[in-house]
């Protein structure tokens, strides 16, 4: 894949990840649209229940994944130490390819339990969209270097 295709792989995963951390942080806020089935549940009860400061945290290291992404790219600020980027690039690669594949029982690919509104979402989108970012970080990490 030559430069262009790497900057523009780069914008793709930087700007989901962006994305996903703007909606953590309205959450936060007190946010509730789009807050439905995003929790694993038991008994038709979410298993936690994250407050403000954790989801924020959340948010946060969305973020640093999105400028860890954007600088490798070669499309974002220097903000980080350049000599963090690739290893941290790789960190969140293999971190969202172990969310796809999940813990086996609740989250993931290859969960046990399937009869919730959660797992559902699961299935359709959050395993499969957290597939593509790790895939996607990856080839930033690989391509990039």
């Amino acid at each position: 894949m030559e430069m262009s295709g790497v900057m523009a792989l780069g914008w793709l995963v930087a700007g989901i990840f962006s994305v996903l951390s703007l909606l953590h942080i309205f959450w936060a806020l007190g946010g509730r649209a789009g807050n439905t089935q995003v929790l694993p549940e038991r008994d038709g009860q979410p298993l936690f229940r994250p407050g403000p400061v954790s989801t924020l945290v959340v948010a946060a290291l969305l973020a640093v994944a999105a400028l860890l992404v954007a600088q490798q790219a070669g499309i974002g600020p220097a903000l980080l130490p350049s000599s963090l980027v690739p290893l941290g690039c790789w960190g969140v690669a293999v971190a969202f390819l172990l969310r796809a594949v999940g813990e086996f029982r609740y989250v993931g690919f290859f969960k046990q339990v399937r009869n919730t509104s959660f797992s559902r979402m699961d299935t359709l989108l959050y395993s499969p969209l957290s597939l593509c970012l790790g895939v996607g970080t990856g080839m930033v990490a690989f391509l990039a270097s």
